[in-house]
């Protein structure tokens, strides 16, 4: 940004230096016409031409004009985004993020329709199968059951309707593209941080919803290899699922502390900690009980605060969000192949970068319309792979 003084307030007035496509022309000597056919994925350009236009763009920071670009079409989006309620603030971040993202581009071009579903296995497919009815332009999912909803995937391909896996992948599915955590990085942090904190002994269990959720499936497989790899005297206890239930996660945990009373250490891969907290609380294990938990939500705050909690893996929700729509609203207007894949890193919270990450946190979910622009723009925001 360039500043020009105001000798009248002693103010200073912003002047846009937004990088435009004829800044990019001039600096490679190529036309106008061929950066836009480079950076729109037009067919006829050379690849190396492409690859140079690609990369000092990313160089000069250019962006988009998304908007624009979403009013030039002749038709409006409709968007159906197929989520869990959730028991805490998770999904209602995502669904904040998409919905800041659709804002960002403008709503007279986008219309979203929220297809909400209160638990594992319960609505998922009569959402989809209302979303194919509704004729919608694409699909945001969470496939909590990729076999069940396998069928369902592939009978949007025929009808040309892309779909956005979020949180968790489809494979197989022949879905578009996937946004969610790092889920082997996940697993294995909390496993470094369980083996460090009990001193590489005791015995340690993680509780998932269910294990045919690859997301669940893959944090487990992390987990557990880390610790039999750096931490070869711990013992880990069968995987606990409580299907995203609270009743089913306080029941299943309090039987598991009444038959190892000598259980050092949990890690909870899901956002149902609470019920888990409670139960250790009720068996009278919890002062004593190294905990790892997912994501960040008010209840949680305190038990972070007071020690209870020893971390939390956070998976970025909002942020997981603004890409799922990114990928799919770019691809539904420049029918620009995505990358399959992109891949966000997880974030550590502690008691002692609690405060730091609700301030920053609380600055970034209440953003301007340029700053929604900007969310998970930067490089060092999130990785494609």
């Amino acid at each position: 940004m360039e500043t020009d003084p105001v000798p009248r307030s002693g103010l200073l007035l912003m002047k846009s230096t937004r990088t435009t496509l004829v800044d990019i022309a001039n600096a490679l000597g190529v036309s106008i016409g061929t950066v836009h056919r480079a950076l729109h994925n037009h067919p006829g350009i050379n690849q190396e031409t492409k690859n140079r236009v690609l990369l000092e763009a990313r160089r000069l920071g250019y962006r988009a004009n998304r908007a624009a670009r979403s009013l030039s079409m002749k038709r409006k989006l409709r968007i159906s985004v197929n989520t869990l309620k959730g028991t805490t603030s998770f999904w209602d971040e995502v669904r904040a993020g998409i919905d800041q993202e659709a804002r960002s581009v403008g709503m007279e071009s986008v219309e979203i329709q929220y297809r909400t579903y209160p638990q594992l296995g319960d609505g998922d497919e009569s959402a989809f199968e209302a979303a194919l009815k509704d004729e919608v332009s694409g699909i945001i999912t969470f496939p909590s059951s990729p076999g069940r909803l396998r069928e369902w995937l592939r009978r949007a391909a025929p009808a040309q309707i892309p779909i956005v896996c979020v949180a968790t992948d489809a494979p197989g599915t022949g879905r578009l593209a996937v946004v969610s955590i790092d889920t082997m990085v996940s697993g294995s942090l909390a496993a470094d941080l369980l083996g460090r904190f009990l001193n590489g002994q005791g015995s340690v269990a993680v509780t998932v919803s269910d294990l045919a959720i690859l997301e669940h499936a893959e944090k487990v497989k992390a987990f557990q290899s880390t610790l039999r790899s750096f931490y070869p005297q711990m013992q880990i206890e069968a995987p606990l699922e409580d299907h995203d239930i609270e009743a089913e996660a306080y029941v299943k945990c309090r039987k598991l502390f009444q038959s190892r009373p000598d259980l050092a250490g949990i890690y909870v891969t899901t956002e149902a900690s609470i019920p888990v907290l409670n139960a250790a609380r009720d068996a009278g294990i919890l002062d004593r009980l190294a905990i790892i938990t997912t994501d960040l939500f008010p209840e949680l705050v305190k038990e972070i605060r007071s020690g209870t909690v020893a971390a939390t893996i956070h998976q970025r929700p909002r942020t997981q969000g603004v890409m799922a729509f990114r990928v799919l609203h770019d691809f539904l207007v420049d029918r620009q192949t995505p990358s399959p894949q992109v891949t966000l890193a997880p974030h550590l919270v502690m008691r002692g970068n609690l405060d730091f990450f609700l301030q920053r946190q609380s600055f970034e979910h209440s953003p301007t319309r340029d700053d929604a622009e900007n969310v998970a723009s930067n490089v060092d925001s999130y990785s494609v792979g």
